[in-house]
């Protein structure tokens, strides 16, 4: 029975192998459906809603104190 031993190791080093390129297949297709579903919200009317949001956002935030302090003390 030990002798089988020896040819067992080498369908796990192969199952392992396998297994490896399995999941380095699946995470690349994971890859390219998400970069699919950002080109397609990109696209959509959600997306360009969402990036004018964004840009609009960013638009108030540098012109908003223009160097003047955000609180103002007053005196009397």
């Amino acid at each position: 029975m030990g002798c089988f031993s020896c040819f067992d190791r080498g369908n796990k080093e192969q199952r392992k192998e396998h297994e490896r390129l399995a999941s380095a297949e699946a995470r690349a297709k994971a890859v390219e459906a998400a970069q699919k579903r950002q080109e397609q919200f990109e696209q959509s009317a959600a997306g360009r809603a969402a990036r004018a949001q964004v840009q609009g956002a960013a638009k108030q935030s540098a012109n908003s104190n223009k160097g003047e302090p955000v609180l103002k003390w007053q005196m009397g």
